[in-house]
């Protein structure tokens, strides 16, 4: 075997055993051990650190700041009220409403770094319901990644435009296989999770927590509970953030030029800015219109939660980020050279097999798109068929190493959204199993649809 398959192999150990040290510690744990895995990288095979995920903690620290000057006003609450409301005739239905939110979100910002500012109102939707939070937290997720591969406005659709373009192939004809396809893989991933793990009352994890005063028991909902007249503000000011955010993602020329480019052409602050100077406008605002006390926000049950799930973040991404800065080239030519060298029929099998893996690996959508659709387009699979096995690129979350899987497990307190014991038993693991099964069989049919 080649040394450097071997120092690849070694590599990818040591990331699956911090992962693994990281679950079985929990928490702020997962973190910690990324960063020991780092350490490992660092000083015991000598590779370069990678890109360390400041903007995805950033986002992450001004959502939580935002969110919990909001649920200090009571704007939480009465998201919930409101919420409980819609779902209190039918309380399972928060399994599909939260993914739907999370989807449409996404594809409206080109980014799944907005399912963040959700997380605390559907764990505390489905907490209140007394629901599992980990039926409808798991499949929002999904979700929040989904929209990336459905978005008009994204990396990574903007990436597999550009390399279908040459045959012909468009932006409407890439969604129209999309869509449908994504749409009916999160539909059968809902409906897995509608009764997937114990009820909550039957949870040991969530009963040990309560019998140690760990977490408040769900309160029980009663309409005649009067909110704080600043509730609806609050929510409202943030819901307004969102707002501006999904458009700005939308609408590029929304966005402010900051400069220009080699050709000339204007360049516009990313969405990623806007989300974290959106977010702390909107914290200011609620502080000055509805008199919130800065001593009350560190105090709040979503501030810890977040806090927690930002360090658990910058230490597994970073870790993710050093392998693969590391090893990039290794991966995308070994996975790329099977493929090349397979039948037409099993060249798309296991270039969908390819995809997942590169996506696996980098956790990336857009880069697994980059490396693995060339290849594809060079053993002559037509355009269709590829859009067909694009959600193929959700492998990203075969591994417990993305920012949204680790925010979603930090924010339920219940315990029931697990990181897994085993790595790949993790709470997102069938959802995301059951969309790609079912979105992968509709687009490749969708495919023979819109190719003719």
């Amino acid at each position: 075997m080649n040394d450097s398959v071997v120092i690849l192999v070694l590599q990818l150990l040591v990331v699956i055993g911090a992962i693994y040290m990281g679950t079985r510690t929990s928490g702020i744990g997962l973190g910690v051990w990324g960063l020991v895995g780092v350490a490992v990288l660092l000083f015991v095979f000598q590779t370069a650190p990678g890109n360390a995920p400041v903007d995805a903690v950033f986002i992450v620290l001004t959502v939580i700041t935002a969110a919990s000057v909001m649920q200090a006003a009571g704007g939480i609450d009465w998201m919930v009220s409101i919420a409980a409301k819609v779902i209190k005739q039918r309380p399972k239905s928060v399994v599909f409403l939260a993914p739907a939110m999370s989807f449409l979100f996404t594809v409206g910002a080109g980014t799944g770094n907005i399912f963040y500012p959700l997380l605390p109102v559907i764990y505390d939707v489905s907490y209140q319901q007394k629901i599992r939070p980990e039926r409808s937290l798991s499949v929002a997720a999904v979700a929040s990644q989904v929209g990336i591969l459905c978005s008009p406005v994204s990396a990574a659709t903007a990436s597999m435009v550009v390399l279908l373009a040459p045959s012909g192939f468009d932006l409407g004809m890439l969604l129209l296989i999309m869509w449908p396809a994504s749409i009916a893989g999160l539909f059968v991933a809902c409906l897995v999770m509608v009764r997937w793990g114990k009820n909550l009352e039957d949870d040991p994890e969530f009963q040990r927590r309560l019998a140690a005063h760990a977490i408040k028991p769900p309160a029980e909902q009663d309409s005649e509970v009067k909110l704080p007249k600043t509730a609806a503000l609050s929510a409202s000011l943030f819901l307004i953030g969102v707002g501006i955010i999904v458009l700005t993602g939308l609408f590029e020329g929304l966005r402010p030029i900051i400069g220009t480019d080699v050709d000339g052409d204007p360049v516009r602050v990313s969405v990623t800015i806007i989300i974290e100077v959106v977010m702390g406008v909107i914290a200011a605002l609620i502080f000055l219109t509805c008199k919130v006390k800065a001593a009350d926000v560190p105090k709040q049950s979503t501030f810890p939660a977040g806090m927690v799930g930002a360090f658990a973040l910058f230490g597994i991404a970073w870790l993710a980020n050093t392998f693969v800065a590391n090893n990039n080239t290794l991966i995308v030519d070994g996975l790329g050279a099977v493929v090349s060298n397979s039948s037409a029929f099993f060249g798309a099998l296991l270039f969908a097999l390819a995809l997942a893996a590169v996506a696996m690996l980098t956790t990336s959508q857009s880069s697994a798109t980059n490396a693995i659709v060339p290849i594809g387009i060079a053993i002559g699979l037509p355009a269709p068929l590829l859009a067909g096995l694009w959600p193929a690129a959700m492998g990203m979350y075969i591994l417990p190493a993305n920012g949204s899987q680790v925010a979603t497990v930090a924010f339920d307190q219940t315990g029931t959204t697990k990181m897994g014991r085993f790595v790949f038993d993790h709470s997102f693991q069938i959802p995301n199993l059951a969309y790609m099964v079912v979105a992968i069989a509709v687009g490749v049919a969708m495919s023979f649809v819109v190719g003719n």
